[in-house]
């Protein structure tokens, strides 16, 4: 059975994605950026972003039956290779007793106010 989970934000009816899909053991959660979305605000720096980025995987995780503690992988987009380290302290925070498997990225995202997105995949069983 596959189940999807939404946050109710915009940007999911615009390019018609789920913030996490559910298939058996699995959640798989969409690339998640910093969006504060009860008011559809981004914070300036991307440790907030990141840390809200947590908060909504989180969330969705948690809509799902799953949990932070089930996530086995991670993938960070960052825009600057010097981000990583302004985002670690957020990631150790989410994930420190976790420590799934992840890879960073660096590349340009879709808003320029943008300057992380995080992807995850869980699994529970």
């Amino acid at each position: 059975m596959r189940r999807l989970i939404s946050t109710g934000s915009p940007f999911e009816t615009d390019f018609a994605y789920s913030r996490a899909v559910v298939r058996g053991n699995w959640c798989f959660v969409a690339g998640t950026t910093g969006y504060d979305y009860a008011r559809m605000t981004m914070p300036e720096a991307a440790a907030d972003q990141a840390a809200n980025a947590f908060a909504t995987i989180g969330r969705a995780l948690g809509e799902a039956g799953f949990a932070m503690s089930h996530i086995v992988r991670v993938t960070y987009i960052v825009t600057d290779p010097a981000l990583r380290l302004e985002i670690a302290p957020a990631i150790r925070a989410a994930l420190s007793e976790v420590r799934p498997a992840a890879t960073m990225i660096v590349a340009a995202l879709t808003e320029p106010e943008m300057k992380v997105e995080i992807e995850v995949t869980a699994f529970r069983g």
